[in-house]
């Protein structure tokens, strides 16, 4: 008896929705530290304006994907048991806790937080991002979660 791969509970035609929505909040949130190292070089408040913008869409576009997220990693008990979907789980929830944060600490101010404490906010949400990311994928390379166990034609 083979077992199947373990399955994404959140798909469409057979595809999981949770890879097809991540490449948003981290080319939102990256592009927040880019843009805040923009504007330090700068000091041009369009790059500020910007990255709170980016910041915002980078939470909300995250948020969707935790839903998927969250679908998958309880849909299947296999997925919970693996180590790693726990780390990739709270390294995303602690990435999007940091990008809130930053985001709201420029609510008053899009500019002025981003010397004193946006920017070292900005680069550890990325560093969270791709430890994150790399989680993620040994959940796909290494553990076939959401990998089609059937070829098709």
């Amino acid at each position: 008896m083979t077992l199947e791969n373990p399955r994404s509970t959140a798909r469409v035609a057979g595809h999981p929705i949770h890879p097809m929505l991540i490449p948003f909040p981290i080319a939102f949130l990256i592009g927040a530290l880019v843009s805040d190292i923009v504007f330090t070089q700068t000091d041009d408040r369009w790059w500020a304006t910007l990255s709170a913008i980016l910041l915002g869409s980078g939470i909300v576009t995250a948020l969707l994907a935790a839903v998927a997220g969250f679908i998958d990693f309880f849909g299947d008990q296999r997925i919970r048991a693996l180590s790693h979907a726990w780390q990739h789980m709270l390294a995303n929830l602690a990435a999007v806790t940091l990008a809130l944060v930053n985001f709201v600490l420029r609510m008053d101010d899009v500019a002025d937080p981003i010397e004193s404490t946006g920017l070292i906010l900005s680069a550890a949400t990325v560093a969270i991002l791709a430890f994150s990311g790399w989680r993620g994928g040994d959940l796909v390379y290494h553990h076939r979660v959401g990998v089609s166990d059937q070829r098709e034609h």
